[in-house]
């Protein structure tokens, strides 16, 4: 077969300004904290001119409150990705479990920063608070008890905070213990009740 007759594949396509901005937002706040974030360093690092920035977000509270929405989209996408992963067989107990898990090792912007977003733009938490009702409503349905469920959103949540205060004081191997006490909490729900 002649080589110069194969199709060419596809080049991958290139970020649009908007992925490209809140790409680099995101490098920049995990860096100096959101509080700290200018606007000029991100278009900068973008690649895109100040007035290129100011047309897709028009104020530093909307590229942050995208972060925030964007940062949830992530979060939902790889707990679908999981779960495809692994057949369809993975409940979204464990798929939430794994990926919280991960999403916990991640570097977590400073815990000023991230504040002082919240306290100067409050209405950043309510996109936070929706999806995370939303979570639990979803972990409480696919539970064999609502119990497990609320005991696995509590301890995640938990450790988030932990991060975000930068208070993390669990070892490795306390963290580990923990994680295989809620993957037995999680399997004990599945598992069919014995006949007395």
């Amino acid at each position: 077969m002649d080589v110069s007759t194969k199709p060419r594949p596809a080049a991958p396509a290139r970020p649009s300004a908007r992925e490209r901005i809140l790409a680099a937002a995101g490098d920049i706040a995990h860096e100096v904290g959101p509080a700290n974030m200018s606007l000029d360093a991100v278009a900068a690092r973008a690649g895109v001119s100040k007035g290129g920035l100011l047309y897709h977000f028009p104020a530093k509270a909307q590229l942050l409150e995208a972060l925030i929405v964007d940062h949830l989209r992530h979060f939902e996408q790889e707990l679908g990705d999981h779960r495809n992963e692994k057949g369809g067989l993975a409940n979204i107990l464990r798929s939430y479990l794994d990926v919280s898990m991960v999403d916990c090792a991640r570097k977590a912007p400073p815990a000023s920063g991230v504040l002082a977003a919240i306290v100067q733009h409050p209405e950043m938490m309510a996109p936070i608070t929706r999806f995370k009702r939303q979570m639990l409503d979803r972990l409480k349905a696919d539970a064999g008890e609502e119990s497990t469920a609320l005991i696995l959103f509590l301890a995640m949540e938990g450790m988030r905070s932990m991060k975000l205060f930068n208070a993390d004081i669990l070892s490795a191997e306390e963290t580990g213990r923990a994680v295989e006490a809620l993957c037995d909490l999680i399997d004990s729900t599945r598992r069919p009740a014995n006949p007395a």
